[in-house]
């Protein structure tokens, strides 16, 4: 637990030095932020994929266990997981489209 707690207070850290590195420069200069900003989107990316599977992992434990549970329900079960895991993957996807539109 403590692990966690370590490697969850570097990524908040992470997350409050973040902001510098999209602050609008002034107009005519260079853009030196462009490598920051890179690798704050694959952050990004990664923590929204990493809260996707976790989610996913969840869900279908869960539907598993109530389709064990209770096999005649196991249609509704399986048709309210399977829109879970559609909600779940779409979040991921958007932070996707987000990253791609950010680098370009």
């Amino acid at each position: 637990m403590k692990k966690l707690s370590a490697i969850l207070l570097v990524l908040v850290a992470v997350m409050f030095v973040a902001p510098a590195a999209f602050a609008q420069e002034a107009a005519g200069t260079s853009n030196h932020n462009a490598g920051l900003l890179g690798i704050a989107a694959c952050f990004g990316m990664g923590i929204a994929a990493l809260g996707g599977a976790l989610g996913q992992g969840r869900i279908a434990a869960a539907a598993c266990e109530g389709i064990a549970r209770n096999p005649g329900a196991g249609g509704a079960v399986r048709a309210a997981m399977i829109l879970g895991l559609v909600f779940v993957e779409t979040l991921a996807l958007f932070t996707f489209l987000i990253v791609v539109l950010k680098v370009k």
